[in-house]
């Protein structure tokens, strides 16, 4: 599959296809497995633009205070949790 979106979006992108099913990581974890540390609203911005979900998994990418953020797929975060659950993520 060949991925369109601009050289941050793919940085994330790629990182979240490296999170296992069943798994969860915050923006935060996301921004410093990419080396961008302080680019957590970023991560969130790069997720909510993902047109690839749920094959790139944004769905595992959860708020830092154990909140789910959102979700830009049909079904919004009722369907991140649905997502979630089916994968028996610890959430």
């Amino acid at each position: 599959m060949i991925l369109k979106g601009t050289k941050f979006q793919l940085k994330v992108w790629k990182y979240l296809k490296t999170i296992k099913k069943g798994k969860v990581k915050t923006y935060k974890q996301v921004a410093i497995g990419i080396k961008s540390p302080k680019s957590a609203r970023a991560v969130a911005n790069a997720c909510a633009k993902n047109p690839y979900a749920p094959k790139i998994p944004c769905h595992r990418v959860i708020r830092s205070d154990g909140g789910l953020g959102g979700y830009s797929v049909i079904g919004g975060t009722k369907k991140k949790l649905k997502l979630l659950r089916s994968e028996k993520a610890a959430i």
